[in-house]
């Protein structure tokens, strides 16, 4: 127990040092428009050198320093969330292997490099996800790691294509070649890759699958590492988005994702599955606002949205803990009874996830659909826009209703408190952040003042549709029976909403059975069928018979020679005199 304990305060610390004084050099950075690039040569062979780059600049500082920052407090939490655990060290490596793989994809402007950082996220992923060893996580772990390998796949082929340059440093060309065919092809295979990492629609099912994996884990994947590296790629890459015809095409899969993950989580009652549908949901509104060409604001609300996210999710660990591991958000009810702090901090990342003012949420969401409202779009993904941050605020306060009102719905004799002080202080950490944040970014990120004019009715579309949502949710939760009973009335469509429109069907059954049983079909009736009839076994049949025969002719025996040599005596009289 003490080595474990060492080692998470260890971690804790190291990470926690890195975190503040890359996050004050990225703001040293921004305030004197400095970028560096530091190249270190690896091999020199004659006249050829492998030279490995690494871009510091203000974007990529504060993202790292915002890693290393969470994942600090993600482990000093797993301390005490994963104390049971016999190997308790080997999951802080992953962790730390983890966070490793993001800070080599954040610093790397070469597809090269970026390719290690992007596999080793997923191979570690993977590791993470089928870490409780079961056959719903082993099933969770595949999924997830398939999914990511489409990416990967795409990823490859813009190394390859990137060869029409004569470098892989991606950076230098974006401009001058951004209306080139093999530009449009890379930016094509680059969107594609962060869409599936980013789970966009076709590919958002394995995102809520790999809630299989511990709660701090989710915590770090969902808030800073895995799903975060689609949108940073993409932010890296933006200049090709604005150009042609991606923008548009992304904009509307983000839109759609945003809005289906908003759906699904009004019908979800897996705590931590409600959270995953609303990182979908954020990651489609990041999407989205980069696909129309501002990348500053897409950065800036991955940074606010990780710092609340993580806090939702440690939040959301700490209730399981103390549920004895049910995540069911029915069984519970009343915790701001029994867990004051902890319900303090669910309610106040909730908040920030909705967007109350003066949170870290409100200064990334309310300046997203100002300029949603200011710029030119079409009126459906608009609708997308405004119904969805209405959703988020209706599931939001769903599931407060559930887990803090009313009654214990559970056992009588309950283990719930707040006695957890190694997790509540990593919540704590984080709350702290997730109020401050959101202004401290803003001044550092938005020096220059703007001013955004719109009317009346505009400006208050947002507040309108965030208190209709709050309404539509509160009255859903409290006549639960009833909406009950109108589901079951409604079954199929309930149960389209709800699973995510079929998605994670589609990417399991609709993989596994439609292909592979085609598949099976093809191997029995050609493979292992017609073509062994008329190959291979056939040939061995007519081989074996006329072998067998030649055999007969060869053997020492007088009848059959005498009896050969009268047939073609036979033959050749016939041949000779007819």
């Amino acid at each position: 127990m003490l080595k474990s304990l060492s080692i998470c305060l260890i971690s804790f610390l190291v990470l926690f040092i890195m975190a503040m004084s890359l996050v004050v050099t990225g703001f040293y950075f921004i305030m004197n428009s400095l970028v560096y690039f530091i190249e270190w040569e690896l091999v020199s062979l004659n006249s050829g050198s492998i030279v490995m780059t690494l871009l510091f600049d203000w974007m990529s500082l504060i993202f790292m320093g915002f890693v290393l920052f969470i994942s600090s407090l993600v482990i000093y939490y797993s301390e005490e969330y994963m104390a049971g655990d016999y190997n308790i060290n080997r999951f802080i490596l992953l962790v730390l292997m983890f966070v490793l793989s993001m800070m080599f994809l954040i610093i790397s402007p070469n597809l090269i490099s970026i390719l290690l950082g992007w596999d080793g996220l997923g191979l570690v992923s993977y590791l993470l996800v089928i870490y409780y060893q079961n056959v719903k996580s082993y099933n969770a772990g595949m999924l997830t790691a398939l999914s990511n390998r489409i990416g990967d796949v795409a990823l490859l082929l813009a190394i390859a294509w990137m060869l029409n340059f004569g470098s892989w440093n991606y950076i230098y060309y974006l401009e001058v070649a951004k209306f080139s065919l093999e530009m449009g092809i890379i930016g094509a295979l680059v969107v594609l890759a962060a869409m599936t990492k980013s789970a966009q629609i076709p590919f958002s099912s394995w995102l809520p699958a790999a809630m299989a994996a511990p709660t701090p884990v989710s915590a770090l994947v969902h808030s800073s590492t895995l799903v975060t590296a689609g949108v940073y790629l993409l932010i890296r890459f933006n200049v090709l988005l604005t150009e042609v015809w991606l923008g548009s095409f992304l904009l509307l899969f983000a839109g759609l994702t945003m809005f289906m993950a908003g759906l699904g989580a009004n019908f979800e009652f897996d705590l931590k599955k409600i959270i995953a549908l609303s990182t979908l949901s954020q990651l489609g509104l990041m999407m989205s606002i980069l696909a129309m060409g501002f990348p500053v604001l897409a950065f800036f609300h991955l940074l606010t949205h990780a710092l609340f996210k993580a806090l939702l999710f440690m939040c959301a660990g700490a209730i399981i803990h103390n549920m004895s591991d049910s995540q069911d958000i029915r069984f519970m009810g009343g915790l701001v009874v029994h867990m004051p702090l902890t319900s303090s901090c669910l309610n106040l990342s909730n908040l920030a996830l909705c967007g109350m003012p003066f949170l870290a949420g409100f200064y990334s969401k309310d300046l997203i659909l100002e300029i949603v409202s200011l710029n030119y779009l079409n009126f459906f993904s608009f609708l997308l826009y405004f119904v969805s941050t209405g959703l988020t605020v209706c599931y939001s306060l769903r599931l407060v209703f559930y887990s803090m009102s009313g009654e214990f719905n559970s056992s009588s004799l309950h283990p719930l408190n707040d006695e957890g002080w190694i997790m509540s202080r990593g919540m704590l950490g984080l709350a702290f952040m997730a109020v401050l944040g959101g202004s401290m970014l803003s001044w550092v990120l938005f020096p220059s003042p703007v001013m955004i004019c719109l009317s009346f009715s505009l400006k208050t579309l947002a507040l309108t549709v965030s208190v209709i949502g709050a309404w539509v949710g509160y009255e859903l939760a409290q006549f639960s029976l009833s909406f009950n009973l109108q589901s079951l009335r409604h079954q199929m469509v309930v149960f389209f909403l709800g699973s995510m429109w079929f998605l994670p069907f589609i990417s399991t059954y609709g993989v596994s059975k439609l292909p592979l049983e085609s598949g099976w079909g093809i191997l029995k009736t050609l493979d292992g069928g017609w073509s062994e009839f008329y190959g291979s076994q056939g040939l061995y049949g007519i081989f074996s018979q006329t072998s067998g025969f030649n055999q007969i002719w060869q053997n020492n025996e007088l009848k059959t020679y005498l009896m050969g040599f009268m047939v073609w005596v036979i033959i050749l009289v016939l041949l000779l005199f007819v």
